[in-house]
């Protein structure tokens, strides 16, 4: 069965959107697609909330599709993808990571 993990976040003080837009396009989208564990990733930004003009508490948003939890953590403890991730951390912030499984 695969996992799917949504990862919720805000960009922190003084990262530009189109700085994390341009990263997240050329590396991080990218790479994680690379991985072997990885059946589908993609990132999304925030719209709005339905039915409200109030403010998505969260700025974007991300689903990796994980076909192999035991490969994913091998695969995100390389060199490469520490890199990746450390970049992440360095731009983001308010960072939740939510771990799911499909209802059938």
């Amino acid at each position: 069965m695969a996992t799917r993990i949504l990862a919720l976040f805000n960009l922190k003080s003084g990262v530009s959107v189109s700085d994390y837009e341009n990263w997240a396009k050329t590396v991080d989208i990218p790479t994680v697609n690379g991985l072997g564990s990885i059946a589908k990733f993609e990132v999304f930004k925030s719209t709005g909330l339905l039915g409200s003009e109030d403010k998505p508490p969260y700025s974007y948003f991300e689903t990796i599709d994980v076909v192999d939890m035991d490969q994913f953590g091998k695969d995100v403890a390389t060199d490469a993808m520490q890199k990746v991730a450390a970049e992440f951390q360095g731009m983001t912030d308010d960072l939740v990571f939510i771990l799911s499984d499909e209802l059938k």
